[in-house]
């Protein structure tokens, strides 16, 4: 093999992360879509420890069935001990993108026997930053995708998608173009598409790999305060709230740390930059104002958050049905 080529660089790449993350792991799965990322790392994967393909068909296109099933042969023809098609239906919470990729994350971990190695590239990591930037959704979500986030594992966040390309070349392997790749309904696609390249071109050059860099810089400083609040949230508890004098000692950041892990904890989902803040106020800008709604796992219930005797609550309410 040539020790120059794609296959060989992201063998490599492989290598460096199982021995940093994944030490004690005598298998792993991996999220096969039959696209050119995925199929590549399988490839590899498949050379350097047992390996179970897990395919999961979305069933959102007329010949899905067809796409997953050339997906586990390919798999099996890579040398995977096992290779799975698993079919989800996907709903409609948070448009198709959102919807699609909450069924196959259940589905993953549902089936995985081990880490599950997933395919996203630096490229995929520069557009997950922009559609954090442009939502406005503060310094978690610009930090991007984790390379190590158990069970989850993203060892080609620092390589870039035309290396994987380049390996199924090398493999002679025929990967899956999906048609939403090229579908402009979808946000990630014009990002891919018009908004990177347009980047490039004005900026020069070295955008996506600055786009992951930052990432990485913000995902540093955001763990930092994650350690940092998880000890202030346990001194600030007060029975099942949050004592707000011992808030308003906190630095700002840390704080809405706190308050963001203790909504999550009462069973907030969804939560915004703006919600966040929100409940901010009724700690550092306190005039007797009512709750604040944030989404909420509860069927039919509304959960609020609020200030009573210093202390900040959580209430459920049921949702008004329409006359």
């Amino acid at each position: 093999m040539d020790r120059s080529g794609a296959v060989a660089q992201l063998r490599r790449v492989v290598e460096e992360f199982a021995a940093r993350y994944l030490g004690s792991a005598e298998c792993w799965c991996v999220g096969l879509s039959g696209g050119p990322d995925s199929l590549a790392l399988t490839a590899v994967a498949a050379h350097l420890r047992p390996t179970t393909a897990l395919i999961v068909d979305h069933g959102l296109q007329p010949d899905s069935a067809e796409v997953a099933e050339t997906a586990r042969a390919q798999a099996i023809s890579l040398g995977c001990r096992d290779a799975q098609v698993v079919c989800v239906r996907v709903g409609t919470d948070g448009g198709l993108e959102a919807a699609a990729r909450a069924a196959r994350y259940a589905a993953l971990a549902e089936r995985r026997d081990g880490p599950v190695l997933l395919a996203h590239t630096l490229d995929d990591q520069a557009e997950t930053v922009l559609l954090g930037l442009g939502r406005g959704s503060g310094p978690r979500s610009i930090a991007g995708m984790r390379p190590y986030d158990p069970p989850w594992c993203r060892p080609l966040l620092g390589v870039r998608r035309n290396v994987t390309h380049d390996a199924c070349r090398e493999l002679g392997l025929t990967a899956w173009q999906d048609p939403h790749n090229d579908d402009r309904r979808f946000t990630r696609t014009r990002l891919r598409q018009e908004v990177l390249p347009l980047l490039e071109d004005v900026l020069g050059g070295g955008v996506a790999e600055a786009l992951a860099r930052t990432a990485t810089a913000l995902r540093e400083d955001t763990d930092l305060i994650d350690t940092i609040a998880a000890r202030a949230l346990t001194a600030a508890a007060a029975g099942s709230g949050l004592d707000t004098a011992a808030l308003t000692a906190l630095p700002g950041p840390v704080r809405r740390r706190v308050i963001r892990s203790w909504l999550l904890a009462g069973g907030a989902t969804g939560l915004t930059d703006k919600q966040i803040r929100g409940v901010d106020a009724l700690v550092t800008d306190w005039r007797g104002q009512g709750g604040v709604a944030v989404g909420s796992a509860f069927r039919g219930q509304r959960l609020f958050a609020g200030r009573r005797d210093g202390v900040l609550t959580l209430r459920l309410e049921p949702v008004a049905k329409p006359s």
